[in-house]
C-alpha cells in the first residue's frame, strides 16, 4: 500500500520515508523504535550512576554560544543546576540546540550519565520546557530519522498504519493457541507503543518468531528438495587415510568426525552442502582439503572461494603444497587481462585441477569442464547466492563451507539453515591457549614494555581499535590517534596503520607487509579480524574492548596464537558497568569460542547478537527489534510441528520462500 494513502504524508515527507527504506505502508509498521523514552519517573542525578539512562529536571543557568572543541568539533554546552547542585548538558553536532534553551527555565532532560571525576553531564539529551499542565507521558518510542522527519510525525504516521494495515500471521491457529501467543497485530501495536517493559519484551518476542518461523520454514523446504547427485567418486577409504599423511600432524577427532560427516555426504544420492565450523586453528582447512582431494582424485575439478585476495594467495601456495601432482591456478582481480583469459581458457579446457580465487571465479565468462565440489572460506562472508552462482557452474554440485566465527546452535538454524554442520571443537596437539588479561590504564606503561621485548625477541603485536575517526564524545580513542601516539610512546619500533577506509590494495599490502615483518606493530580497527596467518604475532591488544562483543574479541585474540609460541591478549577498558566486567572475565577463563558463542548469545539476546555481528539487517523486518533467544528455538518448533501435521502449507509456504527471497543475498562482513 502506497505511503501518500497515510493522512499527513506529502510527496516530500515521502521521500523521506524513502531514505529510511520505508516504501510502504507495510515497511512503516515494520520501521520499530531505535529506543524507548521512560518517562513515568523522574531520577535526580545524585541517585543515578555513570552510563544510566535517566528522565531528570533541571534549571537552565547559563547557554554560551556554540561551542568547537579542539578537535573542530561545534557543540552546545548548557550550565544547569538540580536541587542547588551544578551539572552540565551537552550537545554534539546539534548547534540548533542553542535557539531552543531559555535561561532560568525548568527543563525535563532524558539522556545518558557522564560522571567523570564528580562532574556530572547529560550527553545528547532530549529535552523540553515543564510547565504547569505538564504531566509524565510512560513510555514513549524513539524511532530512526531522516531529513525533516521529526518524532512526532514519524510516530503519528506510524500509528495511522497500524490501524490500516493489520498485521496477519502465518502460523496455524491451531499451533497459536497451543503455545499461547498473542495475535501479531497486537504485538506490533505493543511493540510501538508499550504500556510497560514487560509487555513489549513479550510483543518483540511474539514478532520475532513470526519472522523466524517464516525463514527457519524456508529452509526446511530447501533442504527437503536437495539436488540428485551427478558426479559420483571413486576415491577409496584407504587413498583418503594416504592423504591425510601429507599433512604434519595428525588429525584430532574433530576433523576426523568431519570428515567421516563429509565422505558420507559425497556417497550419498543427494548433493552435498555442509558447515565445518570451529576455532581459529582448529584444522577446518586440513579438512577441507581432503575433501578436495576425493573429488579431484576422482577426475573431477574443484573451486576454492576465498573473500580477499591475501587470503585467496596464501590459500593457493597452501595448497599447491599439498597437491604438487596436480594443476592449480589462481584466479583474482590482480590478474593482468591476459592472465585470466589464459587462466580461465584452462579451466574450460580441463588443464586446471583445482581453481583458488576471489569473486572473480563467480564472473559469468567462468566456466569449468567438470566442477564437481565447490569450498568456500570463510563463509560468512558469502550470501547464499554466491554460494550457489559457483555450484551452479558445476550443474549444482557439492558444497563444502568453512567458518572460523563459532555460531551459538540457535543462530545456527538461522545463519545456516540449509547447511548440514560439522564442528571441530578440539585444537591441534601443542597448540596453546591465548593468555588473555584485563589491563586497567594504570598497567598501560608496563604492558608497552612488555611489549617492547615481545618485539626485540623478534615478535609482534596487533593493536586494534573500535573508531576510524576522532569520538565525538570523546570517550574511545580512534586508530589514527592511536597511531600517533605510539610512535611517540615507542619510538624503536617500527608501526603499520591499517583501516577499512584504506583501499583494498592498500589494505591488502599491510598485511603482507606485517607477515614479512616490515612492522613491529600493526595498529588497527576490526579489518583485521578475518586475515592471513602471522605466526611471529604473539600480542593483540584491544582497546575499548567493552565496547565489542564477547565473539568478536574472541575472532580478534585469534589473529594470535597462530603457532607453538606463547601468545598474549590485552583487554583494555575502565568501563565501570559490571555487566561489561562479567563479559570481559569470561574471556579470561576459556578459550573455547562455541562457549563464548553460547555466552555472548545468552547475555545479549538475539536482536543485538545480530545486529552487532553484521553489517546492514539480516533478518530486515525486524530492524531494531529486541528479542530473546527463545524466540528462535520456538519459531523451529512451530515450523516442524507446521510440516509434521495436516495443516494447510500453501499460506505458511508463500510466506517462506518470500523472505527466503530477501536474505538470500545477505551477507555477514
Amino acid at each position: 500500500m502506497e505511503l501518500t494513502k497515510i493522512k499527513g504524508i506529502s510527496d516530500k515527507r515521502e521521500k523521506d520515508l524513502n531514505k529510511l527504506g520505508i516504501l510502504s505502508v507495510e515497511d512503516l509498521v515494520k520501521h520499530f523504535p531505535r529506543s524507548y523514552l521512560d518517562l513515568r519517573k523522574i531520577t535526580p542525578l545524585k541517585y543515578s550512576y555513570n552510563n544510566d539512562i535517566i528522565l531528570t529536571v533541571g534549571k537552565v543557568s547559563f547557554v554560551p554560544p556554540v561551542m568547537t572543541s579542539k578537535k573542530s568539533l561545534k557543540y552546545v554546552k548548557a550550565v544547569c543546576e538540580q536541587e542547588g547542585e551544578p551539572f552540565t548538558a551537552v550537545w554534539f553536532n546539534q548547534p540548533y540546540v542553542l535557539s531552543k534553551l531559555k535561561e532560568n527555565e525548568q527543563y525535563l532532560f532524558y539522556g545518558r550519565v557522564k560522571n567523570s571525576f564528580g562532574q556530572v553531564s547529560l550527553i545528547n539529551p532530549t529535552f523540553e520546557p515543564i510547565d504547569k499542565n505538564y504531566r509524565l507521558k510512560g513510555i514513549v518510542p524513539v524511532y530512526t530519522v531522516k531529513g525533516n522527519l521529526t518524532q512526532k510525525t514519524i510516530r503519528d504516521s506510524i500509528d495511522y498504519a497500524l490501524n490500516m494495515c493489520p498485521q496477519d500471521s502465518v502460523i496455524p491457529i491451531p499451533l497459536q493457541k497451543k503455545y499461547g501467543l498473542i495475535s501479531l497485530h497486537e504485538a506490533y501495536l505493543t511493540a510501538h507503543n508499550p504500556p510497560s517493559f514487560e509487555q513489549k519484551n513479550i510483543a518483540s518476542d511474539r514478532i520475532a518468531v513470526e519472522e523466524y518461523f517464516a525463514l527457519v520454514s524456508a529452509f526446511s523446504m530447501l533442504k527437503g528438495k536437495r539436488q540428485v547427485r551427478t558426479d559420483f567418486y571413486k576415491t577409496t577409504d584407504k587413498e583418503i587415510e594416504e592423504f591425510k599423511k601429507r599433512f604434519p600432524f595428525n588429525f584430532t577427532s574433530g576433523q576426523d568426525s568431519a570428515v567421516k560427516e563429509i565422505i558420507d555426504d559425497l556417497k550419498s544420492p543427494c548433493v552435498m552442502n555442509r558447515l565445518v565450523q570451529g576455532d581459529v586453528g582448529s584444522g577446518k582447512t586440513a579438512v577441507a582439503l581432503t575433501a578436495m582431494f576425493v573429488a579431484v582424485n576422482s577426475g573431477y575439478q574443484s573451486a576454492f572461494l576465498c573473500p580477499t585476495e591475501v587470503l585467496a594467495e596464501q590459500n593457493y601456495r597452501i595448497i599447491k603444497e599439498y597437491f604438487p601432482e596436480k594443476s592449480v591456478a589462481l584466479l583474482t582481480g590482480k590478474l593482468t587481462l591476459k592472465e585470466k583469459k589464459e587462466v580461465k581458457e584452462n579451466i574450460l579446457r580441463g588443464n586446471v585441477d583445482i581453481v583458488v580465487g576471489t569473486h572473480a571465479i563467480i564472473e559469468g565468462d567462468v566456466k569449468f569442464k567438470n566442477l564437481s565440489l565447490v569450498i568456500c572460506d570463510e563463509q560468512h562472508r558469502f550470501g547464499v547466492s554466491q554460494r550457489n552462482a559457483l555450484s551452479e557452474k558445476g550443474g549444482f554440485c557439492d558444497v563444502l563451507v568453512m567458518s572460523a566465527t563459532p555460531i551459538p546452535r540457535t543462530l545456527s538454524l538461522i545463519f545456516y539453515g540449509d547447511l548440514d554442520i560439522s564442528s571441530i571443537t578440539d585444537k591441534p596437539v601443542g597448540r596453546q591457549d591465548i593468555q588473555t588479561n584485563i589491563v586497567p590504564m594504570e598497567k598501560y606503561d608496563d604492558m608497552l614494555s612488555f611489549i617492547k621485548k615481545q618485539a626485540a625477541m623478534g615478535y609482534q603485536t596487533y593493536f586494534v581499535c573500535p573508531k576510524i575517526d576522532y569520538d565525538e564524545e570523546g570517550t574511545l580513542i580512534s586508530v589514527t590517534e592511536l597511531f600517533e601516539e605510539l610512535k611517540a610512546k615507542l619510538p624503536s619500533l617500527k608501526i603499520g596503520l591499517l583501516h577499512g577506509k584504506m583501499k583494498d590494495f592498500e589494505k591488502e599490502g599491510m598485511l603482507l607487509d606485517f607477515k614479512q615483518k616490515k612492522y613491529d606493530c600493526l595498529v588497527s580497527t576490526t579489518v583485521i579480524e578475518v586475515g592471513i596467518d602471522v605466526k611471529d604475532a604473539t600480542v593483540m591488544v584491544i582497546y575499548n574492548a567493552e565496547r565489542f562483543g564477547l565473539s568478536q574479541l574472541h575472532q580478534l585474540r585469534g589473529r594470535v596464537g597462530r603457532s607453538s609460541e606463547k601468545s598474549y591478549c590485552f583487554l583494555l577498558s575502565d568501563s565501570v558497568s559490571e555487566n561489561a566486567k562479567t563479559r570481559l572475565k569470561i574471556l579470561t577463563k576459556t578459550n573455547d569460542g562455541f562457549k563464548i558463542a553460547e555466552y555472548d548469545y545468552e547475555m545479549r539476546g538475539g536482536g543485538d547478537f545480530l545486529g552487532v555481528r553484521q553489517s546492514g539487517k539480516f533478518i530486515s523486518d525486524l530492524g531494531n527489534l529486541s528479542y530473546s533467544t527463545g524466540a528462535i528455538f520456538l519459531a523451529k518448533k512451530l515450523s516442524d510441528e507446521t510440516f509434521n501435521s495436516g495443516f494447510d502449507l500453501e499460506k505458511v509456504k508463500k510466506a517462506a520462500m518470500e523472505k527466503y527471497s530477501k536474505l538470500k543475498d545477505v551477507t555477514l562482513n
